[in-house]
């Protein structure tokens, strides 16, 4: 596996043609870049979402050409303080053009599902996510295995036919 980090994550998305898909299996990411957004989120202050604009303009530039970018989140409920901010948070990708959707993990067998979070490109090629052990993001351990693109790829069929769309998911 190689480590994508920064532009050549990016690029990533940059060689998909179809689609970049998204797993997130945690219900809490102690990212420093979202440190003060999420502390903001709980003392219900205001945020002018600037840190995230990055974020965005890249989904944009990836939906432009046609390429569908998809995240599924598995969820605890009740959601802990993280997951509410993230769905929160959500709408802005859902404006840049990402389909989020979430998946009460109640509902999945957790035998099914992958201890990892991941990136699949074209169902053809899986980024692990990888954080430092103080949460900062490190970037994508790359692999094109098909034994591995093989499984992570049923792995996201299952979630996404268990997903509810963001519109309309309820945390209830």
């Amino acid at each position: 596996m190689l480590l994508a980090q920064g532009e050549d994550f990016l690029d990533l998305f940059r060689q998909a043609k179809r689609e970049a898909f998204h797993l997130e299996v945690a219900d809490d990411y102690d990212t420093p870049e979202e440190s003060e957004p999420f502390r903001k989120f709980i003392a219900n202050e205001p945020d002018d979402y600037e840190w995230f604009t990055p974020w965005l303009e890249h989904v944009r530039e990836t939906t432009s050409r046609g390429v569908a970018v998809k995240r599924a989140r598995v969820v605890t409920v009740p959601h802990t303080d993280y997951t509410r901010f993230a769905k929160h948070v959500a709408r802005f990708n859902a404006e840049a053009g990402e389909d989020v959707r979430y998946v009460p993990r109640h509902t999945i067998n957790a035998d099914e599902l992958t201890k990892d979070d991941w990136w699949l490109f074209d169902d053809e090629r899986v980024a692990f996510t990888v954080f430092k052990p103080s949460g900062e993001w490190s970037g994508g351990a790359v692999t094109d295995d098909p034994v591995i693109v093989d499984y992570v790829r049923r792995v996201k069929n299952l979630v996404w036919s268990k997903a509810t769309p963001l519109g309309e998911y309820s945390d209830q």
